[in-house]
């Protein structure tokens, strides 16, 4: 298959960009309470390594994603293919997992929001660039 790696490039660093408002400014301090990490926990953290490995693994999640939406998607299919992805398959995963683990319901809220709307801006880009 064909692929458009301008495309890629912008979905991937556009939707890495937004993983950083959403877990910073937004929902940065609720996430670190409900996962119990703390301001030095992070700062401890090799940022390199996270933010590296992140965004290769985002890379490749919006890679397998191209070849599921394809290059003739348009902006209104990669919406509703993004969303439906965004929501019905990687937040309810995370659903699933999150019961089993009696994790709490607002970092359900806050990790599987954040993906639905990953999703649904990769597959904007993705539907919009072609």
């Amino acid at each position: 298959m064909d692929l458009n790696w301008i495309a890629i490039l912008v979905a991937s660093v556009s939707s890495f960009m937004l993983g950083g408002i959403w877990y910073g400014p937004l929902f940065g301090k609720k996430w670190m309470a409900l996962t119990g990490k703390t301001e030095a926990d992070v700062q401890d953290a090799n940022m390199g390594k996270v933010y590296g490995t992140a965004f290769i693994l985002n890379l490749l999640a919006v890679i397998a994603f191209s070849f599921f939406l394809g290059r003739d998607a348009g902006l209104e299919m990669g919406l509703m293919y993004g969303f439906t992805a965004g929501l019905f398959w990687v937040a309810a995963s995370f659903g699933i997992n999150y019961l089993f683990e009696d994790r709490p319901f607002a970092l359900w809220l806050i990790n599987g929001g954040y993906h639905t709307l990953q999703f649904t801006l990769i597959g904007a880009i993705l539907g919009a660039l072609g």
